[in-house]
């Protein structure tokens, strides 16, 4: 396996545990930093007077001082690195919205610490000069974040329905930092109720300053070989617009860009727990194949995605598809592709979507599946018909996990970075590891984006929010599952544990059991293990578990948990005909 140096954006599965599985799959071995230095947690302490909540405080944020180190120390062991800016900074995503009393100083001596930080990217590739410098950022969300520092599910549901409020247009940096106030007719907005609109404007400065530092400073002067920029939770108007045209007219007028893109430097588009899977992908392809690029096609079932535009993006589903294909390494293609993304727009489709996919398991043609129907989580139909298909056990990648652009970050990933190293590696050990890697993390797509996003978490939330289980009389019920750990009480929350375990152990069961796996049985699915020309070799699915004490509450709340189901496979003949 080839060593890549791994900061993620926090330590959620998404983007650690996922990530670190798809370098599995795909000969990578993703050397992180330890687990105390990347840390991320909600509030930790609530303060109360009796059965009356106050308030909570006390969040956890990553240690940036020992990332800055933990680069230094690696950077001679690997071949590549992969760097998230928030993580490098502000210790994670929610670091980087802390509300702050200042939006730093004038640029680009704004932070000198932060700075300071960022500066080790440069030292690196001064140092490594023909090591890829792979960095994924993020233009700053529209909301704050729950239950960190204080701030609540009131204040999020302000600040975002706030900051989506027109803006006035600015193209200067100077004024679009100025100018996060201004409506679109030129008047000043009124005040804020549960959060300080000020503070909040002073953190937006502050990331600002960061995104246009690493876009300057590092990626202009080549310090960073490709640079992601995700637009987390966005809308197609509001505080972020400026800062996004921004960053587009600088790709284009200082990184050789056109359309605000260049899938050679840098790319920005909706996303952001989807860019460590896209920066694995685009590593995979880089060390495998020499950065060749893979020709991906997609086919829409159901509405064409040029037609849709989802809640959280500023973009329409096809533009961001086809910015995704260029951050991942590859280029769009109408025809003879080497993947095909079947992309399930409607429900009413779905028949047709898994007709092209066995058709496609027939011919031997790479694919990618994506739901987009679910609105967060697996859709029944869509997966009900999935699995009833043995060929869906068989795709290089599928995800429905959270918004468009997350799933298609994950999903496409998957199937790049797996095809990358299906069409490269000869040695045997190393395919048997990488099968392994790839149907647990298929496998895993499954159980937890429909099983447990869909299924399972209708029952956690159900308990959390039950009124005898929650610590303070005046928390609204609904609250409770995003911090169960303050709030629902002690002796439920080692209930919720245990309900949590024995449904995903159920749940597994029942996935195994499904003719897309099959698992341990004669009619058992398979997947492809190696890519010679015409010729792929297969491997059948043969035993899964799951720790009962793996699945967790990681971060204390029902949105996100730790699911690490295991897969073997075992090899079967060339030439295998997968028979319906």
């Amino acid at each position: 396996m080839r060593n890549v140096l791994y900061v993620p954006l926090d330590d959620r599965p998404v983007n650690l545990d996922d990530t670190i599985k798809l370098g599995q799959a795909s000969g990578l071995h993703l050397i992180t930093p330890d687990a105390a230095d990347i840390r991320n947690r909600l509030d930790a302490v609530a303060e109360a007077s009796g059965e009356t909540l106050l308030g909570t405080s006390s969040p956890t944020f990553g240690n940036s001082a020992k990332i800055r180190q933990f680069i230094l120390d690696n950077a001679a062991a690997v071949e590549g690195f992969i760097i998230s800016i928030d993580m490098l900074a502000y210790g994670g995503l929610i670091g980087s919205r802390r509300l702050r009393t200042s939006g730093g100083g004038t640029y680009p001596n704004y932070d000198p610490t932060v700075t300071d930080l960022l500066d080790v990217i440069r030292h690196i590739k001064r140092s490594y000069p023909s090591k890829p410098v792979y960095v994924l950022d993020t233009i700053m969300r529209l909301a704050t974040t729950t239950f960190t520092e204080g701030l609540t599910s009131d204040a999020y549901n302000e600040s975002r329905s706030f900051m989506r409020q027109p803006r006035q247009t600015y193209t200067a940096f100077e004024d679009i930092l100025n100018g996060y106030n201004t409506s679109a007719d030129n008047t000043q907005y009124g005040d804020t109720v549960y959060f300080d609109k000020m503070l909040y404007y002073n953190t937006r400065q502050h990331k600002f300053k960061t995104n246009y530092y690493v876009l300057d400073q590092l990626t202009r002067l080549g310090c960073i070989d490709f640079l992601a920029v995700g637009v987390d939770d966005a809308s197609t108007e509001g505080a972020q617009i400026n800062e996004i045209r921004f960053v587009e007219s600088f790709i284009n007028d200082s990184l050789g860009g056109s359309g605000g893109q260049n899938p050679d430097r840098a790319i920005i588009l909706p996303d952001a727990d989807g860019l460590g899977h896209s920066l694995v992908a685009r590593m995979a392809n880089q060390l495998h194949r020499g950065g060749r690029k893979t020709r991906i096609s997609v086919n829409y079932y159901g509405p064409d995605g040029s037609t849709i535009i989802n809640p959280y993006e500023y973009m329409n589903v096809h533009q961001n598809i086809l910015r995704h294909i260029d951050i991942a390494g590859g280029e769009y293609a109408t025809c003879a592709p080497d993947i095909e993304i079947v992309a399930i727009t409607s429900a009413d489709q779905v028949s047709g979507a898994v007709n092209r996919i066995e058709a496609n398991g027939t011919n031997r043609q790479a694919t990618v599946a994506m739901d987009f129907t679910g609105g967060g989580a697996a859709n029944i139909t869509v997966t009900e018909a999935l699995l009833d298909s043995r060929y869906t056990g068989g795709l290089l990648g599928y995800s429905a996990w959270n918004t468009a652009g997350n799933l298609m970050g994950i999903s496409l990933s998957m199937g790049q970075a797996r095809y990358a190293f299906l069409v490269t590696e000869k040695r045997a050990q190393e395919l048997d590891k990488a099968v392994n890697a790839h149907g647990s993390l298929l496998f895993k797509r499954f159980l937890k984006d429909y099983y447990y996003k869909r299924v399972a978490i209708a029952d956690v939330r159900s308990y959390s929010r039950n009124p005898e289980h929650i610590r303070y009389v005046n928390l609204p019920p609904n609250s409770a599952d995003q911090n169960m750990l303050l709030f629902n009480k002690e002796e439920d929350y080692i209930e919720l544990q245990a309900l949590l375990r024995d449904l995903m152990q159920s749940h597994l069961a029942t996935l195994a059991a499904r003719r897309a796996f099959q698992i341990g049985s004669c009619a058992a699915a398979c997947l492809v293990k190696q890519i010679c020309g015409c010729s792929w070799t297969f491997a059948e699915y043969s035993r899964v578990s799951l720790a009962y004490d793996n699945p967790d509450y990681i971060w204390g709340r029902a949105f996100e948990v730790t699911l690490s189901p295991a897969v073997t496979l075992h090899s079967k003949p060339k030439f295998i005909a997968l028979s319906r």
